[in-house]
């Protein structure tokens, strides 16, 4: 089990984390069993350290593989699961072959959740556990999410809003346990690459999974590759903007753009930002409000 490093802050002398914790843990003691969906990510690997300390071997720990979770991150999972000390089982996933998800429509995230817990909960109801959780945290619920219409359709958990934690307070607390998820960089699935109405196809899948992890080779962490046809559109944290731009550097990640079969490679000056891409939900429930006042 990991342990705090030395320069981490004590769970108790970091405002009220250690209430937030001690709810944490009172919340998955409630449940008595559970099966942690777990991609290996911030909130989730905290949510599985938390559930393994709390329940111990009724603990499960549960990765969905499909072509739209990154390569790097399967055997990743598999090893921080490993690190905490729970059993782990990866089964496969096939959102792409649900009705509907592969045009990418506005509510694809509804088609993948739902294929996650439709796996998960005939899961949990062999090994004999209660409760699916999933770690959404506070932070979560503001944004467009119709994933977590389709979990609480299908009676998942989400512990740490019961909780009370934010983003912020998982990324705290996660390193106080010593958890090396702590500074890990914000995660999606490869299908939040495209914008919604575009095709989502296994090759335009490899292909923005290629580049990430070309760009994650050349030393580039939080990030994303935007899928617009011919273009990449590349965000990127402001901070590593001026490296990008370094001409040798430059040159590398136009050419490894092109290797992947993108026309042109395009640098977003506004940055990374996580779910980006909503905002054109935004944009267009905008438009279509001001076209039914007129």
């Amino acid at each position: 089990m990991p342990s705090p490093t030395p320069d981490a802050p004590r769970i108790d002398d970091v405002g009220d984390l250690g209430a937030k914790h001690d709810r944490l843990r009172a919340v998955i003691a409630g449940y008595q069993s559970a099966l942690v969906c777990f991609s290996g990510g911030v909130d989730s690997m905290l949510l599985l350290r938390v559930a393994r300390d709390v329940l111990g071997d009724r603990c499960v720990a549960l990765t969905a593989v499909s072509i739209t979770m990154a390569q790097s991150e399967r055997a990743a999972a598999a090893e921080l699961a490993e690190l905490v000390g729970a059993r782990h089982e990866l089964v496969d996933s096939n959102e792409m072959e649900r009705p509907g998800f592969a045009a990418n429509p506005t509510d694809r995230c509804y088609h993948c959740k739902a294929e996650l817990l439709e796996i998960a909960r005939p899961r949990a109801a062999a090994l004999g556990l209660r409760e699916v959780l999933l770690g959404t945290n506070l932070d979560d619920l503001g944004d467009h999410r119709p994933g977590l219409a389709a979990a609480d359709e299908r009676g998942a958990r989400h512990p740490m809003v019961d909780a009370g934690l934010t983003k912020d307070d998982v990324r705290r607390l996660s390193r106080a346990l010593g958890l090396p998820t702590w500074d890990k960089p914000q995660l999606a699935c490869l299908s939040s690459r495209f914008p919604y109405g575009t095709e989502i196809t296994p090759d335009r899948l490899r292909q923005v999974d290629g580049f990430e992890d070309g760009l994650r080779a050349l030393g580039f962490r939080q990030l994303r590759v935007r899928y617009h046809g011919e273009v990449a559109r590349l965000e990127i944290d402001a901070d590593d903007m001026p490296r990008a731009l370094e001409p040798s550097v430059r040159q590398a990640i136009v050419a490894l753009g092109r290797r992947q079969g993108f026309t042109f490679v395009a640098l977003d000056l506004a940055g990374f930002r996580s779910g980006s891409l909503n905002q054109l939900v935004g944009l267009s429930r905008k438009a279509t409000t001001a076209k039914s006042s007129q």
